[in-house]
């Protein structure tokens, strides 16, 4: 229901980004701060179900290629992600839920999108947020459809939120602008092995 050349502007369709973060409990008692610490026995993980989470897809992958940047090989990366999953005590549908659990007590370390950890942390649920040194840039894309009764209105949002405006708004919601002269305006950490899903092969 899109056109084939929908991510053809000068930011191949995406609108804004965000990465892979860990939210930890204050004063992150466990010392949480990279991929391995996430396998520890005295650690408890909440992170959605891949199945049915999209967010939960982008932490698979994130955790993944972070161990082939690492040097360990494909099967090792694969073991990693068995590691990982048997830290993990309960598999919510979505990432707000999740975050709903983690908000709730139950974990020691949420992975999550770094916006919306930060959006739960505006909104006074206890935690602190620390990027990796290694995770995933999630893109996030926008595209008009070719059917509906109000292409002109719709692209006109679509110009709009690439507008100098409308990408402040993102930032102020801690979403990554694809302007890089308003990304400029803002404070994001910059993670030393940021990588995309192009390094995995594409979708």
């Amino acid at each position: 229901i899109v056109a084939p050349d929908w991510d053809e502007n000068e930011h191949a369709g995406i609108v804004h980004d965000s990465v892979v973060a860990f939210a930890v409990r204050p004063g992150n008692p466990k010392g949480i701060h990279t991929w391995e610490d996430l396998t520890r026995e005295d650690v408890v993980v909440v992170t959605p179900n891949p199945i049915t989470s999209g967010g939960a897809q982008w932490n698979i992958l994130a955790a993944y290629q972070a161990q082939i940047l690492a040097g360990r090989t494909e099967e090792e990366a694969t073991d990693y992600l068995r590691r990982l999953a048997s830290r993990v005590e309960v598999w919510d549908r979505g990432a707000r839920d999740a975050l709903t659990t983690f908000a709730n007590g139950q974990g020691d370390v949420l992975i999550a999108y770094e916006n919306e950890a930060l959006f739960a942390q505006d909104s006074g649920v206890p935690l602190e947020v620390v990027v990796p040194e290694a995770t995933i840039l999630i893109e996030n894309p926008i595209a008009g459809t070719l059917t509906g009764d109000a292409a002109a209105q719709a692209q006109a949002f679509v110009d709009f939120v690439y507008t100098p405006e409308a990408q402040r708004i993102y930032a102020q919601h801690h979403f990554r602008p694809v302007l890089p002269e308003v990304l400029a305006e803002y404070t994001f950490s910059t993670p030393p092995q940021l990588f995309t899903v192009e390094d995995l092969g594409g979708w």
